[in-house]
């Protein structure tokens, strides 16, 4: 289940942002300060073509959703998990999938989109595989500056008719 963000929810939304596997897999891979934390989501809250959802499994918060760039036709998006307490109770499989799944009935319901797209490392092999067994498309691969290093990024697209 997907429910809105909760200021209760930032502690912990940036502290599994902050995992290191979670910043290895981003476009960001920095450390996220407090601050910089704050300053995001204070404009992210205020800004209407982005949401950002918790994702709920099992009645305990798991993960976090964005959208951006919302318009009736499409938006991008992404997530994140606890990966430290869903592995630790052997529940990071399920959660995952449970993430995905909620992400695309919100994005075709409740968002009313006609199009799902994302970004992935082009050598992160087992979102992608996630991904396509979710029945996204790769539509196209492209370089883009991680940390000043060229990195192969792959375009994934999802169309409602499709999901």
């Amino acid at each position: 289940m997907l429910r809105d963000v909760r200021d209760d929810d930032l502690p912990v939304m940036r502290r599994w942002r902050n995992h290191p596997r979670v910043r290895a897999a981003s476009f960001t891979t920095h450390e996220i300060t407090e601050d910089e934390h704050a300053r995001w989501w204070a404009a992210t809250r205020g800004d209407a073509g982005t949401r950002v959802l918790i994702y709920d499994h099992e009645a305990a918060a798991a993960g976090v959703v964005t959208y951006s760039g919302v318009t009736p036709e499409a938006a991008r998006w992404g997530f994140y998990l606890d990966l430290d307490g869903l592995e630790r109770s052997g529940r990071l499989l399920a959660a995952w999938a449970g993430l995905e799944r909620a992400a695309i009935a919100h994005a075709f319901g409740p968002l009313g989109l006609a199009a799902l797209r994302g970004e992935v490392l082009s050598d992160n092999e087992p979102v992608r595989r996630m991904h396509r067994r979710f029945g996204f498309v790769e539509v196209e691969t492209y370089q883009r500056h991680v940390d000043g290093v060229p990195r192969d990024v792959v375009a994934i697209e999802l169309r409602r008719e499709d999901a």
